[in-house]
């Protein structure tokens, strides 16, 4: 991944939303999004399927749930600036509150 695709994938609020949950969470699964977010499942899923096929993010599938995580082979970059922007609280859709709620997949 390049620097250009990095920030373009993380240009959209959405986007960055659902990746900063998963940096923060390590894991989670498209229910999870919908409720931390309050958006469709469709939607969530959209942009799901392109930060995958960008290469940012991997999925797993156990049963029915599919889990999304950050992919381990993003260069160190990547991390340090999705580290940064954690630890500054960088508003985005989602409250920081919910960031502790247990999953609904289970």
């Amino acid at each position: 991944m390049d620097h250009v695709q990095f920030f373009k994938c993380l240009s959209d609020e959405t986007r960055l939303s659902i990746v900063m949950l998963i940096a923060e969470n390590e894991e989670q699964c498209v229910c999870d999004l919908t409720d931390k977010l309050q958006l469709s499942q469709p939607k969530i899923s959209r942009h799901l399927a392109l930060l995958r096929s960008s290469g940012l993010l991997n999925d797993r599938r156990q049963k029915q749930w599919v889990y999304y995580s950050l992919n381990p082979q993003l260069p160190e970059w990547c991390f340090e600036i999705l580290n940064t922007l954690k630890r500054s609280n960088v508003p985005v859709l989602f409250d920081p509150s919910a960031l502790s709620i247990q999953s609904h997949c289970e």
